[in-house]
């Protein structure tokens, strides 16, 4: 493959951290990359240097050609993704596919521009992207706010997309649909994997547990020499005490034995100088140093006790605003225990439907009842929220020592440095003030979580680790997300927004995809032997009026029939 990227021996500090370190690679036409590590890795540092807006401290980065067209899509929230006036341009490309990714025409036309949603917004950031035909497409964190429809229409266009991507993702289902190569970052050095984000979890893996094993052999190896050392050292030190012992008269007369000492001691101190130079020669060629623990995270969830079986149930309910519906006609019931992933098309009301349930939106018309027992924990994934000017500890607003140190500890215990404590939270990163988020939650007792996208701007092992927490969670999940693998893992159930309605459905989504695909293939089939039992039916038609003469009652009949058939086909068409 054509080489278009070269990046040669970037070094890179801010202050006395050193950010990138001897970072070497190469990109190739038509690659798809994904560049993963913790937060605070360096990826971002790496991208702005890729596009020239920040310099390194050293080394190179070459484009073929030169002047290379980088489509770049910036990590975003829904507060700063922009919307600038060249959208407004009627454009053939980006109608298209703005109506693709299930964003029709009228939702960014005039003033509806400057209501959009997070999701909507980056729908029509990619579609501006895509209609730009770049040479070099990176991207940071595309399917943040994106709902199922985006995501699929994403994962199609990065593999069919003739050029090279970079993908800053934390999503490990995109990762897996769309890249073929990983990037890691991690302690300023990058090493590269072949294949998926699933491929490069196992091979990480397995080249952690080689050295492992590695450093380990070499240990015994070493601990093996030090203790013959220490043996010779004792053998020598015992020749030496008797080559210098003062004895009797008769005894100094046998020079030769203290002769024999001294050279039995100088021969020991020979073999542990050849024993040390072997020791420093192993070391200095094959030298395995220990390998780093992957950094942990650990959250923890409590449960209060069972409340009951029905916590909450919705009969007819009804939400609207102005002339627009979100949903009607809504039944269905969520019982103690339930792991419910909330799914719906951006702008199909999965926002509002939570704020029902928070009472912070009144219904238009049904009941929706909560059990008055149940204690309900929200995360949302708004976390411009917070007070910016106090510190996480004036925010958590803990009570006594007890309740502090627990915070101290969940915090640690996420690998968040301490001293965050008593920055502003305007300071911190968007990680970070999730993570803060997620203590405030921890300090409750709760029955029912409500999380509204809680993996985002987590990274991968923080992903992986609240996963794990919250399936040891014993209360009722609901959960909003874009985390394929997040819904995919953790809910047995869902909520379904769809066409007006919220509709209940026992299964999890691999299932209801499944379902849904089956069901489409069968319409599909049906519309196809409709369309071709019309064209026979045209045909025969055509046939009968070619011979008939205008104006005569049996060729208006026929014309008539014709038209309805040509009318029918039109409509089958565009299903």
């Amino acid at each position: 493959m054509t080489l278009v990227t070269q990046v040669k021996g970037l070094q890179k500090s801010f202050g006395e951290r050193k950010i990138l370190s001897e970072v070497s690679f190469d990109i190739r036409k038509g690659e798809k990359i994904g560049l993963v590590g913790w937060n605070g890795a360096g990826k971002s540092t790496l991208v702005k240097i890729l596009m020239n807006r920040v310099e390194c401290d050293q080394g190179s980065v070459t484009m073929w050609p030169p002047n290379m067209k980088i489509g770049y899509l910036p990590q975003s929230s829904d507060n700063d993704l922009s919307i600038d006036s060249e959208l407004l341009d009627n454009s053939r490309g980006l109608m298209e596919k703005s109506k693709q990714l299930g964003l029709p025409k009228d939702r960014w036309d005039g003033e509806d521009l400057h209501h959009l949603s997070g999701g909507e917004k980056l729908k029509l950031s990619l579609a501006k992207l895509w209609t730009n035909f770049p040479e070099l497409l990176i991207l940071d964190e595309p399917t943040n706010h994106l709902d199922m429809q985006g995501v699929n229409w994403l994962v199609e266009e990065v593999r069919t997309y003739s050029g090279a991507a970079v993908v800053i993702s934390h999503d490990r289902y995109f990762l897996d649909e769309t890249v073929s190569k990983i990037f890691e970052l991690e302690d300023g050095k990058l090493d590269v994997y072949e294949g998926n984000y699933s491929s490069y979890r196992s091979e990480k893996l397995r080249r952690t547990e080689q050295d492992k094993r590695d450093y380990e052999k070499q240990q015994r190896k070493v601990e093996k020499i030090e203790k013959q050392i220490s043996t010779l050292k004792d053998w020598s030190g015992k020749a030496h005490r008797q080559a210098g012992k003062q004895g009797s008269n008769a005894e100094n007369r046998q020079m030769g034995l203290r002769e024999f000492e001294r050279a039995k001691a100088k021969k020991k101190d020979n073999q542990i100088k050849s024993k040390l130079k072997r020791l420093n020669l192993e070391l200095s060629k094959h030298e395995v140093t220990k390998p780093k623990e992957e950094q942990s995270v650990s959250f923890q969830f409590e449960s209060a006790q069972k409340r009951g079986k029905r916590i909450l149930e919705a009969k007819g309910i009804k939400k609207q605003f102005g002339e627009h519906v979100l949903f009607d006609k809504s039944n269905f019931y969520i019982k103690h225990g339930d792991r419910i992933g909330l799914l719906g098309s951006n702008g199909a009301g999965k926002t509002t439907f939570i704020k029902l349930l928070l009472q912070k939106e009144t219904l238009t018309r049904g009941s929706l009842w909560i059990s008055e027992s149940t204690k309900l924990a929200y995360l949302s994934q708004d976390i411009s929220d917070l007070p910016g000017e106090k510190t996480p500890l004036e925010y958590l607003d803990l009570n006594h020592r007890q309740q502090e140190t627990k915070a101290r500890t969940l915090l640690a215990n996420m690998g968040i440095e301490q001293e965050i404590f008593k920055r502003p939270i305007s300071e911190l990163s968007l990680g970070e003030r999730t993570r803060i988020k997620l203590i405030h939650m921890f300090m409750m007792e709760y029955d029912l979580l409500i999380l509204d996208e809680p993996t985002n701007h987590l990274d991968l092992p923080s992903r992986e680790e609240l996963e794990k927490a919250l399936s040891t969670f014993s209360g009722t999940l609901l959960i909003v997300s874009h985390d394929r693998y997040l819904i995919e893992k953790l809910c047995t159930k869902l909520l379904v927004i769809d066409n007006g309605k919220i509709n209940q459905v026992e299964m999890g989504i691999k299932d209801y995809e499944e379902r849904k695909k089956k069901t489409f293939t069968r319409d599909e089939q049906h519309v196809t032997e409709e369309l071709a039992l019309i064209e026979t039916k045209m045909t025969e038609l055509l046939g009968k009026i070619s011979y008939l003469s205008a104006g005569t009652e049996e060729y208006d009949r026929i014309d008539e029939e014709l038209m309805k058939c040509m009318d029918r086909k039109r409509k089958l068409k565009k299903l």
